[in-house]
């Protein structure tokens, strides 16, 4: 029994950060898929109909518990406005606006700047503060990922420069910062089902105007299966299924230890890279993964309770 308990205990505890690794595995596809299909589907339609799938799937059971709570999201619907607009109508369309122009070098550097961002803002706003074992943490990470996007050679850095795409995803990860830690501010009564309801409502309702300006500048996009296919995919795992699992991981193990998750994108990218289009891994590949990997354990690592 003792024993029974204890591995329940273990598995609680690192529940949150495997759903964390699978929700950056959805995001690291939503960030291939989107540069594939660049030129099928504009940014802020991709990010609204994207949207508008994931709310249907949710709708059956989202809407039945969001009117079971009414009173709660009435008392805060002002809160989940909030969160709704940098969550659902800013990130996704900024990120969709970079992969159109900026590199992928840059695109990853800036966007690796998230855990920062986090943990910025959730010191000023919540009073956390990173320890000396998680400061180091964050920065083994954040020298993976540089030995990764530079292939080894750190002096590329010297000659980066900022593009408009780039600025994009600088917005794109402030906003994601900016989300990741006000979520905490949530009231925990809150059904997660109804609240990610609500906050796609919001997010879409927030967003139809620029779609509505896109639609006239550059209109629609054909139907097609690998549109539909695509917009299936981006509405089901990166948009249901990696918000749920990110907003327990915030809930949970807090957004610092959350935001360092990030770090795994261009990991898992250059996985998929490898199993669907044939490239090969170099030695800066697995020297950066392993720091990444390092830095990630040492900012997450929990201590279990004894008896």
């Amino acid at each position: 029994m003792f024993i029974h308990r204890e591995l329940n205990v273990k598995r609680s505890a690192w529940l949150p950060y495997l759903l964390l690794a699978l929700t950056v595995l959805f995001w690291s596809g939503n960030f291939v898929l989107a540069r594939g299909i660049r030129e099928l589907i504009p940014p802020v339609s991709l990010n609204f109909w994207r949207w508008t799938g994931a709310l249907a799937i949710l709708a059956p059971f989202g809407i039945p518990r969001l009117l079971g709570q009414r009173a709660i999201f009435v008392k805060h619907w002002r809160m989940v406005l909030g969160l709704s607009i940098p969550a659902i109508t800013i990130f996704n369309a900024f990120i969709y606006h970079a992969l159109q122009t900026a590199t992928a070098t840059n695109t990853a550097l800036v966007n690796a700047m998230v855990p920062v961002f986090i943990a910025v803002i959730a010191g000023l706003v919540l009073g956390e503060r990173l320890s000396l074992r998680q400061t180091v943490g964050v920065m083994t990470s954040l020298v993976g990922l540089v030995f990764i996007i530079t292939k080894g050679e750190p002096a590329v850095l010297k000659s980066l420069t900022l593009s408009v795409g780039d600025l994009w995803t600088l917005g794109a990860a402030m906003s994601w910062a900016i989300y990741s830690v006000m979520l905490r501010k949530r009231p925990g009564e809150m059904d997660p089902i109804a609240f990610l309801t609500l906050l796609i409502i919001f997010g879409l309702v927030v967003a139809l105007p620029w779609y509505f300006w896109e639609l006239r500048h550059l209109g629609g996009f054909a139907l097609t299966p690998a549109t539909l296919a695509s917009l299936a995919y981006v509405a089901l795992f990166p948009s249901v299924l990696s918000y749920i699992f990110w907003n327990n991981g915030i809930a949970k193990v807090g957004a610092n230890r959350t935001g360092i998750f990030i770090h795994l994108i261009p990991v898992f990218s250059i996985i998929m890279a490898v199993l669907f289009l044939g490239e090969r891994l170099h030695g800066f590949h697995y020297l950066g993964m392993v720091l990444i990997f390092t830095g990630i354990a040492m900012t997450t690592v929990v201590a279990f309770p004894r008896r």
